[in-house]
């Protein structure tokens, strides 16, 4: 498939994506999204489904691909999460802005990896890793004080969550793993 028609996909795909919160404001008084609410959804949509299509694309591997896309599904839940509700406390804590961390250690080491599976693996894994860290200082190091105090946040809840986002950047390092084992086996 060109990458013209692969985009073209990507754009319809979030287009019919957006019409789910469209159809909710029509009929469900409580949902309150605004136009840059639309907009900020579009923007996180396109952009994930633009980066899958253009790095899976580097590999004719599935394990490759799974992992891409896994990958792409946590950066893109990590932010929606995080603009939405807040990973640890509200989205006005301050403390979320440490999950930006998140994301540029995957970046950083896709980019530094070029996109090679063991490379990849090894970004997703330390993504995973500093999703942990992340959480670990913003839950017991860095404690916001003033407005951004939230003492009413729950332990156990903020961990468990916190705890499924690691564990799908680890599942996407353990499928650029098989990529890597895979390809290995080709050669």
């Amino acid at each position: 498939m060109t990458l013209a028609k692969s985009v073209t996909r990507v754009a319809l795909a979030t287009g019919l994506l957006l019409l789910i919160p469209l159809t909710a404001k029509l009929f469900i008084a409580e949902m309150a999204w605004s136009v840059g609410d639309f907009v900020a959804a579009g923007i996180l949509l396109f952009g994930a489904g633009l980066t899958f299509v253009l790095i899976a694309r580097m590999s004719d591997s599935t394990a490759y691909r799974l992992a891409v896309g896994v990958a792409v599904a946590a950066g893109l839940l990590l932010v929606w999460a995080n603009l939405a509700v807040g990973l640890v406390g509200s989205e006005d804590n301050p403390a979320n802005l440490l999950y930006l961390g998140v994301l540029a250690v995957a970046l950083i080491g896709a980019f530094v990896a070029r996109f090679r599976p063991l490379g990849m693996s090894n970004a997703m894994f330390a993504a995973s890793l500093t999703y942990i860290v992340v959480t670990a200082v913003a839950l017991f190091v860095w404690t916001p004080t003033g407005v951004a105090a939230e003492p009413q946040v729950k332990l156990l809840n903020v961990l468990v969550a916190n705890g499924a986002f690691a564990a799908i950047w680890a599942v996407s390092g353990w499928l650029f793993r098989r990529a890597t084992n895979s390809h290995r086996q080709l050669a």
